[in-house]
């Protein structure tokens, strides 16, 4: 394993609903790293940070002002953003800190999906020190040394919450594993199998999310990070960072950092061929240039042929006449973690049925938790859509 700072980044919003931001800097500006490139417009204080110190290239803003990325060129020099942790004594502080280090970005709350509002307060947070999706880097090996960083972390989310903060990890309690501070954070023993390491499922089982009750989760890496930012005043950018698929030569894992350049981080490994590069995991990565600012795994695929196109009326007719229903079987409730029961959940979501999908769990699931079951129904699965269209009715109907 090496570290791999790429000669391009780009500041992109988090996997989810389209962001609308106001741009802090002007294409050709200096940043260094961990520098402030953008905010939100409604909510100023949520700064989005550069990853690698450089230039602005360019600035790119779809219509409505969403942001689409803010590409920075690497220039020779350490400039690093440095912050006053005095901020963080008190909570209110430590949210102005972690709003405008970049932290905030990183953290994920449920139900919905996305960022939480800059004051909203979690019934409990959960930190994710497991991982069980396919090809995904073991988290335990991005903590190796960083105990004392992870402790000060936690203990901070502990401040933020008068709910629990759960990490779930594999197996037992190890002796690299740092003490829990101050009562409040809880060791969760996860399964090896996927979805058991997917945090909605998680979240499920441990303390679920309404909508008058926010969880948020976030993972241990990050956790880490936020303990390094109040140690040091300055966010560590790098994480562990898996590169798999059928399409290398060859796997790696390297250190780098949110927004780098995958085709740079690839090059030299992929096999000959047409490749597709996705940011993500197999189940639910997307296709991408730059490394989404969650994510810890890019996954090259070989590009499938084109299919010889049909005339439209065949593949019309075609179409009508599949009814592809989702059949619940015991593979499809193993790829939802036993969490929930298969038949009456697809049901429910088929239906458009919102307060029976609420009461089995819905609001504690976002689409990564629902990838492996979309796997398993194969061309007949569409339960992240059917998922995300009732989460988007429930917030409507039902959100305050």
């Amino acid at each position: 394993m090496f570290d791999v700072i790429t000669e391009e980044a780009a500041v992109c919003p988090p996997v989810g609903r389209a962001l609308h931001v106001a741009p802090l800097v002007q294409e050709g500006d200096r940043v260094s790293q961990g520098g402030a490139v953008a905010c939100l417009r409604h909510s100023p204080e949520i700064k989005f940070v550069a990853p690698i110190a450089g230039h602005v290239a360019s600035i790119v803003l779809l219509p409505g002002r969403h942001l689409s990325e803010i590409v920075i060129y690497r220039e020779d020099g350490d400039a690093v953003e440095r912050h006053d942790t005095e901020l963080a004594h008190s909570v209110a502080g430590l949210r102005r800190l972690m709003q405008s280090a970049g932290v905030w970005q990183w953290v994920r709350r449920r139900p919905f999906g996305g960022m939480p509002s800059a004051d909203e307060t979690p019934a409990a947070i959960v930190v994710m020190a497991t991982d069980t999706r396919p090809g995904a880097p073991d988290p335990r090996h991005a903590l190796d040394g960083r105990e004392e960083d992870l402790s000060l972390g936690l203990a901070a989310l502990a401040r933020l919450t008068d709910g629990p903060v759960m990490v779930c990890a594999q197996g037992d309690r190890s002796p690299s594993w740092p003490a829990l501070p101050n009562g409040r954070a809880r060791l969760a023993v996860r399964g090896r199998r996927h979805p058991q390491g997917s945090a909605g499922i998680c979240i499920h089982h441990l303390c679920p999310a309404g909508i008058e009750a926010p969880v948020w989760d976030l993972h241990a890496e990050d956790t880490a990070a936020l303990g390094a930012l109040l140690r040091t005043g300055m966010l560590p950018m790098t994480r562990l960072v898996r590169i798999a698929g059928a399409a290398l030569i060859e796997g790696r894992s390297v250190r780098t950092h949110p927004g780098a350049d995958l085709r740079q981080l690839t090059r030299r490994i992929v096999a000959p061929g047409q490749h597709v590069l996705m940011s993500g995991s197999p189940l639910e990565g997307h296709v991408a240039r730059w490394l989404a600012p969650r994510h810890r795994q890019i996954t090259v695929m070989p590009r499938a042929p084109a299919r010889p196109g049909r005339h439209w009326l065949v593949a019309a007719l075609d179409t009508s006449t599949r009814g592809a229903p989702a059949i619940p079987t015991a593979a499809l409730t193993q790829a939802l973690g036993a969490a929930l029961p298969a038949a009456p959940f697809i049901r429910a979501l088929g239906a458009g049925d919102e307060e029976t999908a609420m009461r089995l769990g819905i609001l504690s699931l976002l689409e990564e938790d629902l990838a492996l079951a979309d796997y398993v129904l194969s061309e007949g699965g569409h339960l992240k859509a059917q998922l995300r269209a009732m989460l988007d009715r429930i917030q409507a109907e039902f959100a305050p």
